[in-house]
């Protein structure tokens, strides 16, 4: 779960982070009146979560009352790389005398934290690593030692920054990794890492993805979600339990089990075809469940075909065909289907499909023999 750039300096703040003061507006009026009680000058952020921001013109600095307004006005509703901006930031304005660029992001190849340091912060920091690999200098953390100052050192003097800085920024990055393991985030970033004209280091920004699946440690951070900002049908099958990731193609997939499921997409790929989900109906899924992975899949406009992979274990075949026919009866499908059952009572499930004669559908045999229909059929 991503977080807002006003969300993410507020679990800063809550970690001994410094950051410069600011408030949450979502109107113009709320801007301005912020933006006073703050003191000008002051900086009006678009609160979007996606980068970029200053580039297309979601970062503005008022000097006064009209000013502010004038900002605010023209940046609520702006449409920066596909989001639409409903909340604003405003922040008391900074002295800066150098940027850098910090985070703590968990590596997956690596199972270990990973902290990062720049001084090359600021806008295009992406190009400036592709650029220069060795403006981006990295430190692998142990999980059980956590970030020592020797991590912190050795960042600092690699990077390099000047001599004053690298005690305040060391101490930076460890109050970064206590935010990245106390609220279970995968990434904790902050472009520009701001060193003042007074040699303070500030966090000027704030970007902070949470792991979802321990936000039921953090009830208070699960208050955040942006609905609007998610996947509608990531979240239509999250609110009905099912395992479900949207991909680029149109070919609908659904299978039990994880394995199956990536086996699946792999197939179809080889067959010449393009996925557009991954769905994992779980083992010894019922026909209820089937009926609602059909409703998700489909509700992609994208999707031209479908392909239902199922080997029976704990799953029934005949039970996944019933929730094929009762989705059939509700959802009157306009694309085709090619349905694989194999496995606890295959021949069952075959059968009642057959008997059903649903419009639109086609069995297979083999999972090879489905994927290259399906990609036939979705043309």
């Amino acid at each position: 779960m991503d977080l807002l750039e006003y969300q993410g300096k507020q679990l800063f703040r809550a970690h001994g982070v410094p950051v410069p003061d600011g408030a949450h507006a979502d109107s113009v009026d709320g801007a301005v009146q912020a933006a006073e009680a703050l003191g000008f000058p002051v900086v009006i952020k678009a609160q979007v979560q996606i980068g970029g921001r200053g580039k297309a013109g979601g970062i503005k600095l008022a000097k006064d009352r009209g000013e502010a307004a004038r900002h605010a006005g023209a940046i609520l509703g702006m449409d920066i790389r596909g989001f639409t901006v409903h909340e604003l930031y405003v922040e008391k304005a900074s002295s800066i005398a150098e940027e850098y660029y910090a985070a703590i992001v968990l590596d997956r190849s690596a199972k270990k934290p990973m902290a990062m340091l720049s001084r090359m912060g600021g806008m295009d920091v992406e190009e400036v690593a592709e650029r220069d690999p060795e403006a981006m200098r990295m430190v692998h953390v142990d999980p059980l030692i956590g970030f020592q100052d020797f991590h912190g050192r050795r960042l600092a003097f690699e990077a390099p920054i000047g001599g004053d800085l690298v005690r305040p920024v060391g101490a930076m990055l460890a109050k970064l990794y206590e935010v990245f393991v106390r609220e279970d985030a995968t990434l904790v970033e902050v472009n520009p890492l701001l060193v003042t004209e007074g040699r303070d280091v500030v966090a000027l920004d704030a970007k902070v993805t949470i792991d979802g699946n321990a936000l039921w440690r953090h009830p208070d951070l699960a208050e955040l979600r942006d609905l609007s900002a998610e996947d509608p049908q990531e979240r239509m099958a999250k609110e009905r339990g099912l395992t479900y990731v949207k991909l680029d193609g149109n070919i609908g997939i659904l299978g039990n089990g994880a394995g199956l499921v990536m086996s699946t997409l792999d197939v179809v790929a080889q067959a010449g075809g393009r996925p557009a989900n991954f769905l994992d109906a779980g083992g010894g899924s019922k026909a209820d469940a089937i009926t609602s992975a059909v409703e998700v899949i489909l509700s992609d406009e994208k999707v031209s075909a479908v392909l239902f992979n199922i080997f029976g274990g704990i799953t029934r075949c005949d039970e996944v065909a019933r929730g094929l026919i009762e989705a059939f009866r509700k959802v009157e499908p306009d694309v085709p289907f090619v349905v694989r059952l194999d496995g606890t009572n295959d021949e069952e499930g075959r059968r009642l499909l057959a008997e059903a004669e649903l419009p639109n559908v086609h069995t297979e045999a083999t999972m090879l023999a489905a994927a290259e229909r399906v990609v036939e059929l979705a043309g």
